[in-house]
């Protein structure tokens, strides 16, 4: 797979207004979700931790913002141990062993709620490229470097990539991702992040797999 030849340099479209204005909206927007949803973040908790076990968090380190590493936080729908032999792209659900809870939120994408306080804490933002591994991120790397311009974001709940490449589940399509936020990192506006959020609204409600 050949490498993409990008201008450089790489200009992120944002200004610096624009990039304020965005993290009050992510602070505002994750602040007012965790408050609306607190009473269903806590029925789910409680029948995860009944029907599923008590590791209800599922807790794994992702690359965020300048390279620095976070911790990730999601409901958990896999069986523990799932990688810990070695990272997979994207492990799915064995349904003999998740409960049709832990597969219903992996399916609509519910899991990633508690991501709302990685976007409040600063970790992410609502609109991004979604946070990745080292392991893979070194894996992207050996093919192509301008995973190098993703660091210049915070990674994000939703983006473009997640919405038309869906889940990166093969390397051309992790690398066809790295294209497709690196776009975004050059056409970036407030107006097309609204956009975004709309647009994962909408599926999320619609069913339709992202």
């Amino acid at each position: 797979m050949d490498e993409i030849a990008y201008w450089h340099p790489v200009q992120d479209n944002m200004g610096s207004l624009q990039h304020i204005l965005k993290r009050m909206s992510d602070i505002l927007l994750s602040a007012t979700a965790l408050v609306i949803l607190s009473p269903v973040l806590l029925v789910l908790y409680i029948v995860l931790r009944i029907t599923a076990g008590r590791h209800v968090i599922f807790k794994q380190e992702r690359i965020g913002r300048y390279g620095k590493p976070f911790t990730l936080y999601k409901f958990r729908t896999l069986k523990e141990g799932t990688e810990d032999e070695e990272p997979l792209l994207n492990p799915d659900p064995d349904p003999t062993l998740s409960t049709p809870l832990q597969l219903w939120l992996r399916k609509r994408h519910l899991d990633e709620l508690p991501q709302l306080w990685n976007v409040l804490k600063g970790d992410m933002s609502i609109v991004g490229p979604r946070p990745e591994r080292q392991f893979f991120i070194d894996k992207i790397m050996e093919v192509d470097h301008g995973y190098e311009y993703i660091f210049e974001m915070r990674p994000g709940l939703t983006s473009e990539a997640t919405l038309y490449n869906g889940y990166t589940d093969t390397m051309e399509k992790m690398i066809k991702r790295l294209h497709i936020d690196i776009m975004y990192l050059q056409n970036r506006t407030l107006a097309l992040d609204a956009r975004i959020m709309w647009d994962t609204l909408v599926s999320i409600v619609a069913g339709k797999k992202i």
